[in-house]
């Protein structure tokens, strides 16, 4: 499709090698190889003239039915944010494509439009969930509070310094320029991200300290800026030469290996449903996903999806009143200006207080008492918040932006914590001190169940669900 990748000089493609890898194996293009890929991405669906993108709408809700033992998929329903209209798609398949949801934390590398909406919506449309517990965080994202001149403004999302850096023999350092990798891992600067990320968590703590340093500076500068030109401009922006002084690091929130539990082909439990990309949890990554593997996995597991969604398509049939089924999302314009704003602006906070309790309690090292401290706390808040959005005249049938990404974050939120209290032991991403080692017996999935109750509170219930005739459904539950 037109994706330029970076070739050496006897003009092959030229390998980069990461943490947990046992050889160069990683096709690239500098430091910003998923930008490239998205954009080749782009440029195809642009020129393809039966291909329509619409911009701008937030996917509220999955359109589901009962029917039989079976669950249905029918389409979405959207809300355009440009003109604030609720927009309804009916289809045969719909594949969900939505991302991480890294902003259940304060630090994360993800854009903020990474707030779990499909796994909550396919959480609530009755979808199987899988391995929530293994949120990965990236060991290296820019620390702001160690650059010679600090940005005027908070970042909507950390910025990210590529594994690559360690990679091509960035050494660690705190901030008494004392090497500690060694220390913690044979592997030293390439081990796996978890082991990197907990040493970073340990030093900091330890020291009483904000950040750690990564140093590649005693590379050449020809070398340093032709890899990483990306990392070197932004650093530059703010006084900082990485060819000449170490970067400022801090580990953040970066990748979800759970997600919407999919099959080989994408599908999942849902007839007419499909995933791809950071929302699925194909298995591909078990408990830690190696660096770049997720580019991989997102054009692999998309491209599975074709064949099957051309079958389901071509052995169903439309229902065309479909898109009377469900009631339709409305506006909440009859509040009021005033009344929304307050709305708006407590959401905001809300979503700040979750950020901290996930942040403090269900990090990069979890205890079961913290665990449980956090599973206590964001169903008190998540009560009171939607109290006072009751009390403030808000219907169940209302959408508004910060809201609905307000329920989706919850609704990740306590699928993490139920998740990782449910696996005793320490795998992977998911490190506990209360089970700190790795158990073999324990070496399955931690599964999530579609419930066969209709949550009282408006953040768990989904409201597109049409009862074509009963079925019955396994219970909520969570086993490994």
């Amino acid at each position: 499709m037109g994706a330029s990748f970076d070739h050496g000089e006897d003009g092959n493609l030229h390998l980069a090698r990461e943490g947990g890898h046992s050889h160069r194996r990683i096709v690239h293009a500098a430091d910003m190889t998923g930008r490239e890929i998205e954009r080749a991405l782009l440029e195809a669906v642009q020129k393809d003239p039966n291909i329509f993108v619409f911009e701008h709408h937030f996917a509220i809700d999955l359109l589901t039915s009962q029917d039989g033992s079976d669950t249905v998929c029918h389409g979405v329903d959207t809300l355009n944010t440009e003109t604030q209209e609720v927009v309804r798609f009916i289809s045969k398949i719909t594949l969900l494509a939505s991302g991480g949801a890294g902003h259940i934390y304060p630090i994360t590398t993800n854009p903020p439009v990474a707030t779990g909406d499909g796994v909550a919506m396919a959480h609530r449309a009755q979808a199987v969930i899988s391995n929530m517990e293994f949120v990965q965080f990236h060991p290296t994202a820019l620390a702001d509070e160690g650059l010679p001149i600090r940005p005027t403004k908070a970042r909507e999302n950390a910025f990210l310094i590529t594994e690559a850096v360690r990679g091509d023999g960035g050494i660690l350092y705190n901030l008494d320029m004392e090497r500690f990798m060694p220390s913690y891992d044979e592997r030293a600067e390439l081990a796996p991200r978890d082991v990197v990320a907990r040493s970073i968590d340990d030093q900091i703590k330890k020291r009483n300290e904000k950040y750690v340093l990564l140093d590649i500076s005693h590379k050449s500068r020809e070398k340093i800026l032709s890899h990483f030109p990306n990392i070197a401009a932004e650093c530059m922006r703010y006084g900082l030469d990485i060819t000449r002084k170490p970067i400022p690091v801090v580990p953040a929130a970066h990748y979800m290996c759970g997600g919407v539990r999919a099959g080989l082909q994408g599908e999942t439990n849902v007839l007419g449903l499909y995933v791809a990309g950071e929302v699925a949890c194909t298995g591909l990554h078990g408990a830690n996903r190696l660096a770049s593997n997720s580019l991989l996995e997102a054009l692999v597991f998309a491209r599975r999806a074709v064949q099957p969604s051309i079958d389901h398509t071509k052995s169903s049939c439309t229902d065309h009143s479909a898109s009377r089924w469900w009631p339709r999302p409305t506006m909440p314009k009859s509040l009021g200006n005033t009344i929304l704003s307050n709305i708006i602006h407590r959401t905001r906070e809300v979503r700040d207080e979750l950020q901290s309790i996930m942040w403090e309690y269900v990090g990069i090292v979890r205890s079961t008492t913290r665990l449980q401290t956090a599973e206590r706390r964001i169903g008190e808040l998540e009560l009171e918040w939607e109290t006072y959005l009751f009390q403030q005249g808000w219907e169940p049938t209302m959408v508004v932006l910060e809201a609905c990404e307000m329920r989706n974050l919850f609704c990740c939120a306590k699928l993490v914590v139920s998740s990782a209290l449910a696996r005793h032991e320490s795998r992977g991403l998911h490190y506990t001190i209360d089970f700190p080692h790795l158990e073999e017996s324990k070496r399955l999935p931690t599964i999530i169940l579609p419930s066969s109750f209709v949550s009282n509170t408006w953040s768990s219930r989904q409201l597109h669900r049409q009862q074509i005739c009963h079925k019955s459904v396994v219970p909520a539950k969570i086993s490994i």
